[in-house]
């Protein structure tokens, strides 16, 4: 029986909270600029090389100078992290719980400035950014939970026999984490690992490593052994190869693109002279979601819905909404309640309260958006062409919602992971050529369904090939327990996060059985 409850959101609808964040946010703003080394055996390390990170709400803001990671570093790392798995290992789950339970209780007292330095790198909204300290704070409480429970002996005895049945940890763990959940993703891989006895070496995206190294923070604070967790922000693909291919490495937990995540698989399945295992890799790689909008479906639920998915944190999540496929028979009219949700949303800096979308994460992402938008627009109807003002355009990575009509399913558009504030809409016959749709790309991730049918529900249910199904509501923002996350197909490796099994992917089982009927002692040791 779990005794698991997820963090509440804090209500900005309070004028109390919104003042209290709005300081949190001040006081943040003035820490602004700061360097952050890489954290090595409990010992600092700082580099020639230098990760600027600034700010997609206002590009010329830096949020603070990293230390870059080289080769030689990341092998110091993951030799700080080997010598530190056997003591770890060896610590009683009940022991390393209380390490876990307080990480998350040191992000609970720190829930307002975390969020905060979210907001500023990760260009995150109010919500969103508090949503994903509560999301790291679930993580931490769930997974130490589910450990004791994991590691609890399992026993059949028998005359003469005893057997056991039991886990162990696989050892040095590397986390490469993403920047959309720049604390969510990276605290919940990392505590997995740290729950089930592994040492990590802990590498977040280049665009969100100062608040990774606020994370690095919270783990000192938790009074961590000396190379339990190891901080080594950097280039990826500077010391990637290294942190994948190295022989001591036994995991690899990745979040990020789809071809990063399966290069990481291929490096990561050859085995050299010098290795003693196969590695495992835990992939979560992105999808191209879909909802589909039934012809006896309430509009206005899912134009709303629609919308929360698909422009949410501007279209940069895994899970957002992508595609929406809709029935002929009410296809103009959704769209038209659709084109008038879409204007209305405000788009603008994260830390204003009242933006709905936000920027993108930095030039590069709105490059390759802006390119897919070209596309659309010679190929397909655009409905809605959203502009960003010239004042915000200077100041940041802004791209304007836009939605596409009469998309073809085959196309760039509808195939391709966008990561961005676009969204296609999709017309079908009926519900067969909906599902058909829906299920033609190499994602499954999340999708959903508007329908008042339990019949079509029901298809739906066995179906859709997704990860996640969502039912007559939006298909982002799964929650730990409630809503393990995780895809098939080429949308992710390994089990879900957040779930009772997820903990599975980082020990190894181990059967023992003794003989007990024994044929004499042992003679008693000599001492001199």
């Amino acid at each position: 029986m779990t005794h698991f409850h997820n963090e509440p959101p804090t209500d900005f609808s309070q004028a109390a909270n919104r003042d209290l964040f709005q300081q949190a946010l001040d006081e943040v703003s003035d820490q602004l600029g700061n360097e952050y080394p890489l954290i090595i055996n409990d010992r600092v390390v700082e580099t020639k090389g230098v990760i600027v990170s600034t700010s997609p709400s206002h590009k010329n803001v830096v949020i603070g100078k990293v230390s870059s990671a080289t080769k030689v570093d990341a092998e110091s790392a993951i030799a700080a992290a080997k010598a530190a798995s056997t003591a770890w290992a060896r610590i009683e789950p009940k022991y390393r719980v209380e390490h876990l339970l307080l990480i998350a209780k040191h992000m609970a007292d720190r829930r307002l400035e975390l969020a905060a330095w979210i907001v500023h790198e990760a260009g995150k909204p109010w919500e969103e950014a508090d949503g994903d300290v509560a999301e790291a704070i679930d993580f931490c409480r769930f997974y130490a939970e589910h450990s004791l429970t994991l590691f609890e002996p399992r026993r059949v005895e028998l005359a003469g026999e005893e057997n056991e049945f039991l886990f162990r940890p696989c050892g040095v763990v590397v986390v490469i984490a993403p920047w959309n959940f720049p604390l969510a993703i990276l605290t919940g891989m990392t505590v997995a690992a740290l729950a089930t006895g592994n040492t990590v070496v802990m590498k977040p995206a280049e665009q969100s490593s100062v608040v990774a190294a606020k994370f690095m923070e919270v783990l000192i604070e938790a009074g961590l052994a000396d190379g339990v967790v190891n901080f080594l922000p950097g280039i990826g693909e500077e010391i990637g190869p290294t942190l994948v291919q190295h022989p001591d490495v036994s995991v690899i937990a990745f979040t990020g693109s789809r071809n990063v995540g399966l290069e990481i698989n291929r490096l990561a399945a050859a085995v050299d002279q010098h290795q003693h295992g196969v590695k495992r890799v835990i992939a979560e790689m992105g999808g191209k979601n879909a909802i589909i909008v039934d012809d006896d479906a309430d509009l206005d639920e899912a134009v709303l819905g629609v919308v929360q998915s698909a422009f949410g944190y501007a279209g940069q999540k895994c899970s957002a909404c992508s595609r929406v496929i809709v029935l002929d028979g009410i296809y103009e009219a959704f769209l038209e309640r659709l084109v008038g949700a879409v204007t209305s949303l405000k788009l603008g800096p994260a830390e204003a309260p009242s933006t709905v979308v936000p920027p993108v994460i930095d030039r590069t992402a709105l490059d390759r958006i802006n390119e897919y938008i070209e596309f659309g627009s010679r190929e397909f109807r655009l409905a809605v062409a959203g502009e960003v003002p010239k004042e915000l355009a200077k100041e940041g990575h802004y791209v304007a919602p836009h939605v596409f009509a009469d998309v073809d399913p085959q196309s760039r558009l509808a195939q391709e992971e966008i990561f961005g504030p676009v969204l296609c809409v999709l017309k079908a016959k009926n519900l067969n050529e909906a599902i058909q749709i829906a299920n033609n790309t190499e994602y499954a991730l999340t999708g959903g369904i508007y329908s008042r049918s339990p019949a079509n529900l029901a298809r739906a249910r066995r179906e859709l090939q997704v990860g996640n199904l969502y039912l007559n509501r939006s298909i982002t923002g799964a929650l730990v327990n409630r809503q393990p996350f995780g895809g098939f197909k080429l949308s992710g490796i390994g089990t879900k996060a957040g779930g009772a099994d997820y903990l599975l992917q980082f020990v190894v089982p181990i059967s023992v059985t003794e003989n007990t009927l024994r044929r004499g002692f042992a003679p008693k040791s000599k001492t001199k």
